[in-house]
């Protein structure tokens, strides 16, 4: 993390139980982002706190501490089965195990027994988790109601509750679940409770000011310093130039590490397929992707096994991979703020990065909304004919199964194409927001 997203504020300096500050020091966190220094003074008080932040300014630690502060000072009974102490509620399978995954590593030598819960995968070997005491409880809503109302645990215990993502859940349709658990949880009194967002929409606010006590707002610039160490560009290509400009734009480049951002998962099979024909090997997070092989394909993008992501937003928010170079845009998403977290993948811990966005026939209106919402203008670039390859024909995926591609290169050749193999105009685009995405 660099020394530019740090504040003066020591972690030692808060009153921190030590052994967080044990763990603090030995995965090497010494001072704090904005988020932490704003928000962990009021939370180890006692006071409630809706934080208005960007992914990747340390929010996820800001709450964890917070939650484990509360639970090994509780004077309360130990935890028993059936009755965790600690609610986490994310709107993605990704991110919760995200969240997870940063948990188990800060508290891993606590007296302190974790539980997660999402959709797709594993669900006997979930519900087995509630057989042994669980101090804190991750999830998905739907996952997390699920095994509640099967009476596998119940909500009486809590001392801390955790929305996360809060305005990404209004936008995927989750809001009615997340109402439905926090109305049975102990009152807001009881209980320490954070509420985290990109956006502190007159939705959320409500939400907050329901369910929660009193909650303090602190909000952190959204044009931060990472966002001007980002290279942002736009071309204008029509639909059928997409495939053949992206193919053309990863061979100039050559990015060492690269996310490919599409609205749909049609799109990002799609892109996926025509990458692996033409010699390039990517992962791909889609809703055609097994549970299972998603998490596996993450796993190897972040180990570096895979140079390249295709994804829709789920991996726009939440998901801590390490130097990535480039970030792709192949369609312009709708809102400015997912905009603004898809760039952000790139850029992290005091690097520099880049955002290439296709601003297409189908989207090219959205880039309206991105500029108003960053209050910049993104400069365009001219597409040149050496930048056009022609796309040898896709790959086509079987069973969610993806096989590895050849060596990058494969003799592609550069010429303006027809309207042939890239023509993407067959897929409708997405312009609402309401019911569940497809992710």
């Amino acid at each position: 993390m660099g020394q530019q997203h740090l504040t003066e504020q020591r972690f030692s300096s808060l009153e921190l139980d030590p052994r967080l500050l044990s763990a603090l020091d030995k995965h090497e966190f010494h001072f704090c982002t904005p988020i932490q220094a704003q928000t962990l003074p009021m939370l180890l008080s006692g006071k409630d706190v809706s934080g208005q932040a960007q992914t990747g300014t340390g929010k996820t630690l800001a709450f964890l501490l917070a939650c484990a502060q509360r639970i090994l000072h509780s004077d309360k009974p130990q935890t028993a089965p059936g009755k965790p102490r600690v609610l986490i509620m994310a709107p993605t399978r990704e991110l919760a195990i995200q969240i997870h995954k940063d948990a188990v590593a800060l508290l891993a030598e606590m007296p302190l027994k974790l539980a997660i819960c999402y959709g797709g995968k594993a669900y006997e070997q979930q519900k087995r988790q509630f057989d042994e005491p669980v101090d804190i409880l991750i999830g998905t809503p739907g996952r997390i109601i699920d095994f509640f109302k099967q009476n596998l645990y119940n909500l009486k215990s809590i001392e801390a509750m955790v929305l996360d993502e809060a305005d990404r859940m209004f936008d995927m349709g989750f809001i009615a679940d997340v109402r439905y658990m926090l109305r049975r949880l102990p009152p807001p009194d009881q209980r320490l409770n954070m509420l985290f967002s990109a956006t502190m929409a007159q939705k959320v606010m409500e939400l907050a000011y329901e369910h929660m006590n009193e909650a303090q707002l602190v909000k952190i610039n959204a044009d931060s310093p990472a966002v001007d160490r980002i290279e942002q560009s736009v071309y204008h290509p029509a639909n059928h130039e997409k495939i053949p400009l992206l193919l053309g734009l990863i061979k100039t480049l050559q990015p060492q590490r690269c996310i490919i951002f599409a609205n749909t998962k049609h799109a990002t099979i799609r892109i996926w397929g025509f990458l692996q024909g033409n010699g390039l090997s990517a992962a791909i997070i889609s809703g055609d992707i097994h549970q299972n092989k998603r998490e596996s394909l993450l796993k190897r993008f972040h180990d570096g096994e895979y140079s390249i992501l295709v994804a829709t937003d789920v991996a726009s928010r939440g998901l801590h991979i390490p130097d990535v170079t480039h970030v792709f845009n192949y369609d312009l998403p709708e809102l400015g703020e997912d905009y603004v977290h898809r760039i952000g993948r790139t850029a992290r811990a005091g690097k520099s990065g880049a955002a290439i966005s296709f601003a297409c026939e189908d989207y090219a209106m959205n880039l309206i909304d991105i500029e108003t919402y960053t209050r910049r203008s993104i400069p365009t670039i001219s597409i040149s004919n050496d930048l056009l390859i022609k796309p040898k024909p896709p790959v086509k995926m079987k069973e969610g199964r993806i096989k590895p591609a050849g060596k990058p290169g494969g003799g592609n050749r550069s010429s303006r194409p027809g309207n042939g193999p890239g023509n993407n105009r067959g897929s409708s685009p997405r312009r609402h927001h309401s019911g569940k995405k497809a992710v």
